[in-house]
């Protein structure tokens, strides 16, 4: 059986530690859009694990980990990964393949990410600056580098001259040298050379050999490029169809798609957020969460968990169930306020409006749960979770329309709780039930 592990909000869901909780059971883990502006925070043994671009799966022995087309792959970010996952003792050599169609953010993108959102002024986006959404620009205009690209040195110089002119056309801060650019981008493609392969024909080879396959997105439904809060929103297709654009795989080739959300939610940059909280509440969520970015360390957003927008992520992605994260960061608030709907201009509104002037304008309609004073922290049976915060979870299912199978309790790897076992053990393996 072939899952694929989506963010269901915008982003920093924890999907990471959801992956690594799932990897064991599965051949391979592959990834699918994004690049290493994503962070999947993995706690192992007591070590803490940052992954950018490789899948959260590397953590396992004998998973496979692949990088799809529809990633845009910084080579020097990718290589510093390798290494510092080698210092840790975990070796990816024979266990990591890179699609040769994936396409490279060259030293010039960060710059040009950069100057873009410097000069949007008021109306900034607010990226990470790694050059993402340039090298994205650079796929969808017809002249981008890919990773099959690299071993043709002439085309590669010609590619990095037309490249830098047009950066230094926009900087004012001095030329950067092609040669440069070039002798380092055909350094690191030698280096790479191992990994490289046709990860669509290395996919549908596997399955057909009866191999099962573990899907990871990065970022989350609602920066998804047509189905998030647009313009602010990532350069990818982060919602489930991107598995298949960015893997070269069919869509029967997904049988269960698995959303993750946190018990509450966060976003990170700029854009409407209904149910955002400031102060108070908001500051306590995000004390208590760590809700700072893992690859830029920006403050996140905080606010209630928002069940409109949650259906909104179930139906584009067609979720068969969730799995709740940091459950335990509510541990102690007296109440427990849900998002159940949005008042537009006084009138009720039941869907995730597209329009951004009509959704900054939303009021978050809260109905108040109550909350629990026993913690939940490190709780790893479901039976042993307080009263009310077993309730507190069947709200969130009932109002996002399909089960929760899963609730973390905290970092750790172990720190998980089974709810709908018998769902569990069908999809999951019984070891999880």
């Amino acid at each position: 059986m072939n899952i694929a592990v989506v963010g269901a909000q915008w982003g920093d869901e924890g999907k990471g530690k959801i992956v690594d909780l799932l990897a064991r059971r599965f051949s391979i883990v592959a990834r699918y859009q994004g690049g290493h502006n994503a962070g999947h925070t993995v706690h192992v043994g007591g070590r803490r694990f940052v992954l950018r671009l490789i899948p959260s799966g590397i953590l396992h022995q004998g998973v496979t980990c692949v990088i799809g087309n529809g990633v845009v792959v910084d080579l020097a970010a990718l290589f510093d990964e390798v290494d510092g996952l080698a210092g840790a003792g975990i070796g990816v050599d024979g266990r990591l393949l890179i699609s040769d169609r994936a396409h490279v953010i060259l030293p010039y993108h960060p710059d040009l990410d950069r100057l873009r959102e410097a000069s949007l002024g008021p109306r900034m986006i607010g990226t990470t600056s790694r050059g993402i959404g340039p090298a994205y620009e650079d796929k969808a205009g017809r002249r981008g580098l890919r990773v099959c690209d690299l071993a043709d040195a002439a085309a590669l110089e010609e590619h990095i001259r037309d490249g830098l002119a047009r950066r230094n056309e926009l900087a004012r801060d001095g030329r950067l040298a092609w040669t440069d650019v070039f002798d380092r981008t055909r350094q690191l493609g030698e280096r790479l050379k191992p990994w490289i392969a046709d990860v669509s024909a290395v996919l549908c080879a596997a399955m057909a050999d009866g191999r099962s396959i573990l899907f990871e997105g990065a970022q989350g439904t609602m920066l998804d490029l047509d189905h998030g809060t647009y313009p602010y929103v990532t350069s990818s297709n982060a919602t489930v169809g991107g598995a298949c654009t960015g893997l070269g795989i069919g869509p029967r080739s997904i049988h269960v798609v698995l959303g993750i959300a946190k018990a509450y939610t966060t976003r990170v940059g700029e854009g409407p957020f209904p149910s955002e909280l400031h102060g108070g509440d908001g500051d306590a969520l995000r004390a208590k969460g760590g809700e700072f970015g893992t690859v830029t360390g920006r403050p996140r957003r905080c606010g209630w968990f928002d069940a409109v927008q949650m259906r909104h992520a179930v139906r584009v992605n067609g979720f068969d169930a969730l799995a709740v994260t940091k459950l335990d960061v509510l541990d102690g608030f007296e109440r427990v306020p849900v998002c159940v709907g949005y008042r537009l201009d006084g009138e009720a509104v039941s869907a995730f409006p597209a329009d951004l002037g009509r959704l900054r304008r939303c009021t978050p309609v809260l109905e108040s749960c109550p909350g629990w004073n026993r913690p939940t922290s490190g709780v790893q049976r479901y039976d042993d979770l307080p009263a009310n915060a077993q309730a507190y979870l069947q709200r969130l299912e009932d109002l996002a329309g399909v089960p929760v199978v899963f609730a973390s309790t905290g970092a750790a790897r172990e720190d998980i709780v089974v709810k709908n076992a018998p769902l569990a053990a069908a999809w999951f393996g019984s070891e999880l039930a």
